[in-house]
């Protein structure tokens, strides 16, 4: 639940998180050296090795990073939250504790979404702690992070739909999709969670397709892009913004609005990959090389501050670790997809989803490497990825039964 309340619950229940992993991770050990063998999900998930290797090599990199001590181990806790995927499919021991789970989570995210239509309808919201609460109607953290949730919100709901209880569950997942996603398109401002929601609905739709019409999901998204345009004033002012902001940038080369920064940044960081492609700078480095630059460029630069990022994850990857680290991102993400091969179509999907959003919050920020954000999208994975390893064991122990019937 913690991922869709403020940063400091949040915090407190990863530490939770951890000190109960531990407990049980040790306990297992405790009863037996083969202990571990029972945590089945852990053991046939690509995504956990996928995690540890990552880990692994930003570590690692700790032996060139230009970064000082400070940056470089705390760029390496941002993103030790990885880990939490792993925790997740470790402690949720079966489908019911994998549902349960699940639904404390959409609750807690729905709570979300319904304040920021609070806010919206200028209604009181006394638990709102954001600085963009009255004029941009988010509610813990910025719009930029509430839109993208509330897009996978409505994705995981849609997919997920046949799988919530009672007479009506059908109908309820629907209406909780539905008021998350215009929550994004027609209350929110945020630019990455209009281009996140447009892929939910360009895949919800295509799965919906029949398959000889799925590769016109090449044109979905510029179709609902421009039904979009002329539907909502959030999207077509934010478009407009992009789209205006862009050519100021490429007329002047100022990099004085939020999509000049971005170019900026994104050009500086090629630079410093291309300078550094085999192994990078090493971890944290991003804040020390981008000053170094501008400081040879202008000595009169205000430094920023340490365990910053260019505002896109691969090219974060990129400066860090190289070549290798872009590489290294992208097989994550390829173990993530590897792993929902084998599930329920439901699950499946929705995983898919989760891990397209977060593929495509990645072109527009380091959503991986930022607070909150990043932590909402690992949790997010781990209860997906849970709930579809135990459906898996779930079939497996049924075809064991049959066969020992037999």
């Amino acid at each position: 639940m913690s991922v869709g309340l403020s940063m400091a619950i949040i915090s407190a229940a990863k530490l939770l998180l951890m000190l109960c992993a531990l407990f049980v991770l040790s306990n297992a050990l405790f009863r037996s050296p083969h202990g571990l063998v029972e945590f089945k999900a852990l053991a046939i998930r690509f995504t956990p090795v996928a995690v540890l290797t990552t880990l692994t090599a930003f570590a690692l990199s700790l032996l060139w990073t230009i970064a000082p001590e400070g940056d470089a181990w705390g760029s390496l806790a941002k993103y030790g939250k990885l880990i939490v995927i792993v925790l997740l499919v470790t402690l949720i021991r079966s489908r019911r504790e994998a549902l349960c789970a699940l639904g404390w989570f959409v609750l807690a995210q729905l709570f979300l979404v319904g304040s920021s239509w609070a806010l919206f309808l200028h209604l009181p919201v006394p638990w709102a702690s954001s600085n963009m609460a009255i004029k941009e109607f988010a509610v813990f953290s910025s719009y930029l992070d509430q839109g993208i949730m509330g897009a996978v919100l409505a994705a995981v709901c849609w997919h997920l739909r046949g799988l919530v209880p009672g007479r009506f569950g059908k109908q309820i997942a629907i209406g909780v999709a539905l008021l998350a996603i215009s929550n994004v398109l027609f209350v929110l401002s945020g630019r990455s969670g209009h281009v996140v929601a447009i892929a939910m609905l360009s895949l919800a739709i295509m799965w919906r397709l029949p398959k000889r019409f799925r590769a016109l999901v090449v044109l979905l998204p510029f179709a609902l892009a421009l039904v979009l345009f002329f539907s909502s004033d959030k999207v077509r002012d934010r478009l407009t913004t992009v789209k205006n902001e862009v050519q100021s940038y490429s007329a002047q080369q100022k990099s004085v609005t939020s999509s000049g920064i971005r170019l900026e940044l994104w050009l500086k960081a090629v630079g410093i990959v291309f300078d550094h492609p085999l192994a990078g700078l090493g971890v944290g480095s991003w804040s020390t090389e981008y000053n170094r630059l501008e400081h040879a460029k202008d000595p009169a630069h205000m430094p920023i501050d340490g365990n910053g990022n260019p505002h896109q994850e691969y090219l974060q990857w990129g400066v860090q670790l190289g070549l290798p680290g872009i590489g290294l991102l992208l097989a994550l993400f390829a173990a993530v997809f590897r792993d929902t091969l084998g599930m329920e179509p439901a699950v499946a999907r929705a995983t898919q989803s989760a891990l397209a959003a977060l593929m495509v919050a990645c072109l527009f920020n380091s959503s991986l490497y930022d607070a909150l954000i990043g932590d909402f999208f690992c949790v997010t994975l781990g209860l997906l990825l849970a709930l579809g390893a135990y459906r898996e064991a779930a079939v497996d122990t049924n075809l064991s039964d049959h066969r020992r019937t037999a």
